[in-house]
């Protein structure tokens, strides 16, 4: 991960009290089910390019958790590189979310971000108090990280509209169970006041629930 100090001009800082967290999104979708989660997943990944914009504008560090693949020796370039070279059917949403040269990037074994990767390294180095969390999918691997999150008294915020699942009644589900046992704010990117999220929370549950 960077080390060195970054300005606000178009890079992140080594501090943010804050992180935008995209899981999964640097994906093939070469799966059974990946049709329907690419069309559940289009337009999430135009509200998520939007909201990732903004988060650099305000100086909130981005950080891609992805998975492996199974393949240990996997790194960013090389899964990019194969969603664009052998035209997979994640393709059109690895090119409105392919990462900047200035992103973070974690590498993940398992459903959750923080199982066995440098995720928890990673948010204690930038004194992350509160997490968005982003991608696909609702119901698997933004659940999982989700749980792993609360459980380490993290703050957190799933925006409904930039997280997607193959079927959206699957999706909604998984939602408002991270709204209820979890105390995720779900209220879709568009609402979301992302200075005010910087702010440091006197309890977990300082935005409300989310509706």
């Amino acid at each position: 991960m960077p080390s060195r100090n970054l300005d606000l001009h178009g890079n992140v800082p080594d501090k943010s009290g804050v992180a935008l967290l995209l899981i999964d999104v640097i994906n093939d979708l070469e799966f059974d089910d990946g049709q329907a989660l690419l069309e559940q997943a289009r337009p999430m990944a135009t509200a998520l390019s939007r909201l990732k914009r903004q988060a650099k504008a305000q100086g909130i560090p981005v950080v891609y958790v992805n998975d492996n693949f199974g393949k240990w020796q996997s790194d960013l370039r090389k899964l990019i590189e194969h969603c664009f070279e052998d035209d997979v059917r994640g393709r059109e949403i690895v090119e409105k979310l392919r990462p900047d040269d200035d992103d973070y990037f974690v590498l993940k074994p398992k459903h959750s971000g923080f199982f066995s990767t440098t995720l928890d390294t990673l948010l204690d180095y930038l004194q992350v108090h509160t997490v968005i969390l982003t991608g696909v999918a609702t119901n698997i691997c933004v659940l999982f990280t989700a749980n792993d999150a609360y459980m380490r008294d993290l703050r957190l915020v799933v925006p409904s509209d930039c997280v997607a699942a193959n079927d959206a009644d699957v999706h909604t589900y998984a939602i408002e169970q991270m709204r209820m046992v979890l105390k995720a704010d779900i209220r879709p990117s568009t609402e979301l006041d992302l200075s005010q999220l910087s702010e440091h929370p006197e309890s977990r549950n300082a935005e409300g629930d989310g509706d």
